[in-house]
């Protein structure tokens, strides 16, 4: 049973923050997180609620449209757009544990329907107000407050996935939240910025390319001698946590959003 189906209430509230307002975020939820890794959802609540958010899932949201714009089906792609905004419109915010989603609501809405201006007007909107988890949590609330509860001290490495990187420059926020973790030694690779070869349908398309691109990614990974590789997105997670197993290497891969909630008692990627 998938995350949202899980859900028993779909709106979170907590005390108020700092400046005695809370928030209210719609919490977008990736098809590959609900259909393979649920756990980042609920972490990303729990960060939430520790920033003084009040969270609300939609229970009737789908896909934000990506792998049909990718391939072209820019009608389709649109269809799920409108569905989107309409869900999403009401809330302060919207955040998406993925800077490959976020990128697709932010940037690319306002592609599919730049020919549309009353649509484009409701797009605009709806990209002014979305964040990327660990952008939002840093970039929006300044949040340093992550929980010291138990975690294991690993030496970590981090991959920047390129959709984060390159279309919403997320790269100091989810290494400014991980610095606040007592005991936590973050060690860059060098390639930390590199492709991992996923590319979404990419890796479908090209796979003996994208093998070769992963490759090169999980040799720049086991070179920081690191026990534990954390991301912002599941499919780059999912395809390099693959790769490493298939070689028969050791390094355990884990959503960001499940490191900094503490949630280390489910199995790695």
């Amino acid at each position: 049973m998938h995350f949202k189906n899980k859900m028993n209430q779909d709106t979170y509230s907590v005390m108020p923050n700092k400046n005695n307002c809370s928030p209210h975020v719609g919490l977008f939820i990736t098809c590959l997180i609900d259909l393979f890794r649920p756990s980042i959802a609920w972490a990303t609540i729990d960060l939430l609620k520790q920033a003084g958010c009040k969270v609300t899932v939609p229970q009737t949201q789908t896909c934000c449209g990506q792998p049909a714009y990718n391939s072209g089906a820019n009608i389709q792609a649109r269809d799920l757009a409108k569905k989107l905004i309409d869900e999403f419109k009401e809330f302060d915010f919207i955040v998406v544990p993925s800077g490959s989603c976020s990128g697709m609501i932010k940037q690319h809405f306002l592609e599919l329907f730049k020919d549309d201006v009353s649509w484009l007007k409701k797009a605009t909107l709806i990209s002014r107000k979305t964040y990327e988890l660990t952008e939002f949590l840093i970039d929006v609330l300044d949040f340093k407050h992550v929980h010291k509860g138990p975690r294991y001290c690993y030496k970590v490495t981090y991959h920047d996935s390129c959709s984060g990187l390159r279309e919403s420059n997320i790269k100091d926020q989810p290494r400014k939240l991980l610095k606040q973790i007592d005991g936590l030694n973050l060690i860059e690779g060098k390639e930390a910025e590199t492709c991992c070869g996923f590319g979404g349908l990419f890796c479908m398309k090209y796979p003996e390319i994208s093998e070769k691109i992963v490759d090169l990614k999980v040799d720049d990974i086991l070179s920081t001698k690191t026990e534990l590789l954390l991301g912002g997105d599941l499919g780059c997670l999912m395809n390099i946590a693959g790769r490493i197993s298939r070689r028969g290497e050791r390094v355990d891969v884990r959503h960001v959003a499940e490191y900094l909630a503490g949630s280390i008692n489910k199995q790695p990627i």
